[in-house]
């Protein structure tokens, strides 16, 4: 990726210094973003295993994963065995010169190793500390582990997702950690301009349930007030007639029919169907959706029949939003997502080059960089300790030595 027209752009958080103790994905996504935005994040990962997504799915290069890599981009490694006295000692000093700090650990774990949110704010009045967990930490299932598919199931998620009639259904990605990841990074800069007035720290707890209930949206509202779980509708909308996937003749497409004038000029334009824009049962919005079992299986008909350029076409003429269904690889090579930069490619050490996706953040007309490939594990240990704790070589050896980094 090359860097943006007119020189590189101003980072938001630059000078803001985050200590990454998270591990797998809502905690790292989380310090990606502050990343992203221009923070200097100090990712610690045990020296021999690291973090568990390391193991996870694809491999690059040797101790890298396409797993790792979505969520560790613009973060440096440090390798140090939290389970030692000494590499404990190690990160409180990095705490005490950090402005963040983001942990996940099961409950009752970081106090054990004294880096708990009192033992560092001791040290660091004016840290911003990040704790994500499973559930709420005052509640009786605290010390149960948080993971994203159970919370899919447990925050009625599965419930939502998929056909009239088919079973509990997941997300294709983890939502409830991705989700909980962008959330507990808002509240992070919220703390950090909290900080600027009063020059005091705070304590952000997050859970995946909180946010996996919060997804619900509009589904969850439609829930109470109905008494009843709402029925599934696959890729349709469960409010608005003809909105989804519908197959042309070659190929599935995204049609959303927003409006009334739209439906008309959808059955009269690109349809030709007059009719269907006469009938009584299809007049409005809330006719459309209370007779879709009617209209539906007349609109596949018509729809199957055109091509996808045509129908594209037509339905852009006439100024009904729409798109093509493309595979994965075909969104993520696409012109749209190639000219705009989604895409980075930095040089690897190990595999000559690596691809990762930019940052979605643009300031002032130019996208937040890929300043850093995710790290090697390990890779920044000596620089940091260094750098930061004024660690010379001898010292660091004696670490190696004794198991700590």
């Amino acid at each position: 990726m090359t860097g943006p027209v007119g020189g590189e752009p101003r980072l938001p958080l630059a000078g803001v210094r985050v200590l990454d103790l998270s591990r797998v994905l809502a905690g790292p996504m989380c310090a990606q973003a502050l990343g992203d935005l221009g923070a200097e994040v100090i990712k610690i990962e045990h020296p021999g295993r690291g973090d568990d997504t390391r193991d996870w799915g694809l491999r690059v290069g040797s101790r890298n994963t396409a797993y790792f890599n979505s969520a560790n981009r613009n973060k440096q490694s440090v390798g140090v065995d939290l389970q030692k006295p000494e590499g404990q000692r190690l990160v409180r000093e990095l705490a005490a010169k950090s402005d963040v700090v983001i942990q996940n650990f099961k409950f009752g774990g970081i106090a054990k190793m004294g880096l708990d949110y009192e033992s560092l704010k001791a040290i660091n009045p004016g840290l911003v500390y990040c704790s994500i967990t499973g559930y709420r930490t005052d509640g009786p299932e605290a010390a149960r582990p948080g993971y994203d598919l159970v919370v899919q199931g447990e925050a009625g998620l599965m419930a939502l997702n998929g056909e009239e009639g088919q079973g509990p259904l997941k997300f294709g990605v983890a939502a409830v950690d991705m989700f909980t990841g962008m959330y507990s990074a808002q509240a992070i800069l919220a703390a950090l301009f909290d900080r600027q007035r009063t020059g005091q720290g705070r304590h952000v707890e997050m859970a995946l349930y909180d946010c996996g209930l919060m997804i619900t949206a509009y589904y969850g509202m439609e829930a109470l007030l109905m008494g009843n779980d709402p029925p599934k509708y696959g890729n349709a909308h469960p409010s608005i007639v003809p909105y989804g996937v519908f197959d042309a003749a070659d190929g599935p497409v995204v049609i959303t029919v927003g409006n009334n004038a739209q439906f008309q000029r959808f059955c009269i334009e690109v349809l030709e169907r007059p009719d269907l824009a006469a009938d009584e049962r299809f007049t409005t919005n809330l006719t459309r959706s209370q007779n879709r079992h009617v209209l539906l299986p007349e609109l596949r008909a018509e729809l199957a029949r055109r091509p996808r350029e045509l129908l594209l076409a037509r339905l852009t003429a006439a100024g009904i939003p729409c798109g093509e269904v493309l595979g994965l690889l075909e969104a993520l090579q696409s012109p749209r997502s190639t000219e705009a930069g989604l895409l980075a490619e930095l040089p690897n050490p190990e595999t000559g080059r690596v691809q990762v996706l930019a940052p979605p953040y643009r300031f002032d007309g130019q996208r937040m960089p890929v300043r850093a490939a995710p790290p090697l594990l390990a890779q920044d240990t000596e620089r940091v300790l260094g750098e930061l704790l004024g660690m010379d070589a001898q010292a660091i050896a004696a670490l190696r030595q004794g198991g700590v980094l």
